[in-house]
């Protein structure tokens, strides 16, 4: 009977399971998150659409910290747990957090699934950073150990995305007492994320600057807000929506400048998550550097350290896939 890894990526919107051989990835299905009470029942359908195999071990990044083998998503009203994974499964099971499974899966990837913003100087085993807006922001780094073949890199979990918002301008002071009127404490994800680019366009909106075609309000009631905000940006037919996207690729480019200082992250600093991909030529545009690079007197050093957007929308479950490899 074969014996495949099972790896998943749980998100706020969706779940992502794969089958795995090795590291060749066979069969990945995205299912929507609020249509399930939790990972277990997902798990038990999408094995059942694939008879006869049964995981030899199992992997999941989750949205959320995880302790102690055990996790409350953060965007989702789950708890995920290992114990009860492996009852359900029967196999050995492991939950780390999304963006350390992300970190895992850079490793995986090939030179066609990055796209450099900045190239900038790197050092070969100095750290690394990770930041991935969606449906919230998530942020890892990773540090370096010597290995047999080179530095093998350990992802670190972070919850980052969950520290205070700081605006950099008097428009982004206005932002800021909107989503604290809204939200009391205002995150960075309450900015850089999907739920972030809908509060942004709010905020615009209810400064009476701009005029909101119907047409527009009607297309972001029947779709998703965010993508039809960032796709009437990068068309530049709507100036509300070109502004909402300038504030959030700023935010989004300061607070990547951010993480990388904290963590020193002359390695590299890695963009990933499902916006930026969508986004990519709003990220090109200016905005996102000048508010990475704009750290004062840091700015020669930020200016040294190599930023890529990750393409590949796989990569989190590529690294789950690397987690449960190790388990095997």
């Amino acid at each position: 009977m074969p014996r495949h890894l099972l790896a998943g990526d749980v998100g706020g919107t969706k779940v992502v399971l794969g089958l795995f051989d090795g590291p060749r990835l066979l069969h990945h299905e995205r299912l929507p998150s609020a249509a399930s009470t939790g990972l277990e029942p997902l798990c038990a359908g999408f094995l059942a659409r694939h008879p006869g195999i049964v995981p030899a071990s199992a992997a999941f990044g989750v949205a959320g910290p995880v302790v102690g083998g055990r996790a409350q998503t953060t965007n989702l009203p789950w708890v995920v747990e290992e114990a009860s994974l492996r009852a359900h499964l029967r196999c050995p099971v492991k939950l780390v957090n999304d963006l350390e499974a992300t970190a895992h899966g850079i490793e995986a990837l090939q030179p066609s699934d990055l796209v450099p913003l900045n190239a900038g100087e790197p050092v070969a085993r100095a750290p690394r950073a990770l930041l991935a807006a969606g449906t919230g922001l998530g942020e890892a780094y990773m540090v370096s150990t010597p290995g047999e073949d080179g530095p093998r890199w350990i992802p670190c979990a972070s919850e980052g995305g969950h520290t205070d918002f700081g605006p950099r301008s008097e428009l982004e002071i206005g932002l800021l007492r909107h989503l604290a009127a809204r939200h009391g404490h205002v995150s960075v994800e309450r900015v850089v994320s999907g739920m972030g680019i809908r509060e942004i366009f709010g905020f615009l909106a209810s400064t009476g600057r701009f005029e909101i075609p119907a047409a527009l309000v009607e297309r972001m009631q029947r779709e998703d807000a965010g993508a039809v905000i960032s796709r009437e940006a990068i068309a530049s037919s709507s100036p509300i929506c070109m502004e909402t996207m300038r504030i959030f690729v700023g935010a989004y480019g300061a607070e990547a400048g951010n993480l990388a200082l904290k963590v020193m992250a002359l390695g590299g600093v890695y963009v990933g998550g499902g916006i930026a991909p969508r986004v990519l030529p709003l990220l090109q545009g200016g905005a996102f550097l000048e508010g990475f690079f704009g750290k004062g007197r840091f700015e020669p050093l930020m200016r040294r350290m190599p930023v890529r957007v990750v393409l590949n929308e796989n990569t989190a479950l590529l690294g789950a896939a690397r987690v449960a490899a190790s388990l095997a």
